[in-house]
């Protein structure tokens, strides 16, 4: 691999793992929020509902459980593909902290991955 490629994908590593760390950061921040806002613990039917509330928080729901559930099956057949370890983190992530995190943590395994099997 010559040089110009491995800088762009050191580059591309370090982007994901930068765009994962801010995913987990900023949502478990609003789910901080949520739970100082609403009460001990965190009701999951109350998050729910408040994020179909309007059109605009409705929209953004639907989006985003079309693009993780797509996400989803992608992270297992590609994982699959590539013989990628570690994916449980991504999966445990994406459940516990937020699709924010885990879409960018299984980017930045992916490009570790698609390195090693280029080395």
């Amino acid at each position: 691999m010559n040089s110009q490629v491995s800088n762009y994908r050191n580059f591309l590593c370090w982007t994901y793992l930068s765009l994962a760390i801010v995913g987990a950061i900023f949502p478990t921040i609003s789910n901080i929020e949520f739970i100082r806002l609403y009460g001990p613990g965190f009701d999951v039917m109350h998050f729910i509902e408040l994020a179909n509330i309007n059109p605009a928080a409705e929209s953004l729901s639907r989006d985003l459980l079309i693009g993780a559930s797509s996400f989803s099956i992608w992270l297992f057949v590609e994982g699959r593909r590539l013989a990628m370890r570690n994916l449980w983190v991504v999966i445990l992530s994406m459940f516990l902290i937020a699709f924010a995190c885990a879409a960018p943590l299984f980017l930045y395994l992916r490009e570790r991955r698609l390195i090693e099997i280029d080395s």
